[in-house]
Formats: structure tokens, sequence, C-alpha cells
């Protein structure tokens, strides 16, 4: 994404998800992170930027101070009169490619199990004794294994890596 202009990405996801989006617990959970470049992308139609995708470098820290790196993906913006368009879904299956042999850890994410689960692989199954920053609901904390990194499943705090 280095040839995008970050005004261009923070206009997208304004549109996207609203000037308030700073207040969620996501933004929470990445903050003072850079993305991770190599599984950070945009989509660009006719010189216009119309979706973008970013992964952040977080961690699971336990209880007795194990520290398990993580790749937090998210958001995943597509511009809102393009929506429903396969952008969205397109931007994923292009990041887990990437993912697959890229990754230095396993993902996670706060999302929509049925469709994340269904398209892309993410589950609930090892995050229900981890907790966020913030307010969330269980069920859209989800995570899948990638590039032979296996994820956390006991107690701990998602954060910055």
């Amino acid at each position: 994404m280095s040839d995008i202009e970050p005004q261009a990405v923070e206009g997208l996801l304004d549109a996207a998800f609203g000037s308030d989006r700073f207040g969620r617990t996501a933004y929470r959970i990445r903050a003072g992170a850079d993305a991770v470049p190599a599984l950070s992308f945009a989509l660009v139609e006719d010189g216009a930027l119309v979706g973008t995708i970013q992964c952040w470098p977080v961690a699971h820290l336990a209880p007795d101070g194990t520290i398990t790196p993580l790749v937090m993906v998210g958001p995943v913006a597509v511009r809102p009169d393009l929506q429903r368009g396969g952008h969205g879904r397109a931007l994923m299956a292009h990041m887990l490619e990437a993912a697959e042999s890229l990754a230095d850890s396993a993902l996670m994410m706060i999302g929509d199990p049925e469709y994340y689960g269904r398209f892309f692989g993410f589950d609930a199954d090892a995050t229900g004794a981890w907790d966020l920053p913030g307010p969330y609901e269980k069920r859209r904390l989800l995570a899948r294994a990638v590039n032979g990194h296996a994820l956390p499943t006991g107690t701990g705090m998602i954060g910055p890596r």
C-alpha cells in the first residue's frame, strides 16, 4: 500500500465506517502500531482507491507473561457505492494467499463469524478465553492459523505487539 496516499485510505475508512471509528475496540488493540506492509493491500480501479485491507502486529499476552505474536486482520473497507460487489472478498482472498507464505504469526480479527467463517476459515474455537481492551461480542472474536503458526488457546489479553 506504499503507493497509496495515507489520506486516501483514511478518507475511504471514514466513508465506509464513519469518522467515529477511532473509538472502536479494534483501534485500541492496534494503538501505536504500523500496518504490516506484506499483508496490507489496496484495490485501485481507474486510478481511484476503491478498497483496502490492513493487517496489524498484535499479541496474545498470557497471565504467566507468555507473549504470542498475532496478526490482526482489518479493517477491510470498500467504497460505499461499490460494496457488495465482491471487492472485500477479493481483498481478503489476496491477503490470505499472501499470509500463507508471509505471515509471521496466526491471524485474528473481530468480524462476522458467519461470513468470515464460511468464506475464509476464521472461527472462535481458540478465542473463548481471550480478552480485549474494550467492548466486543465474544462470538465475533475470530482467529485462523496460517503459515504453520498455531493459535494460542489459553487465557490472555490481546494488545499491541
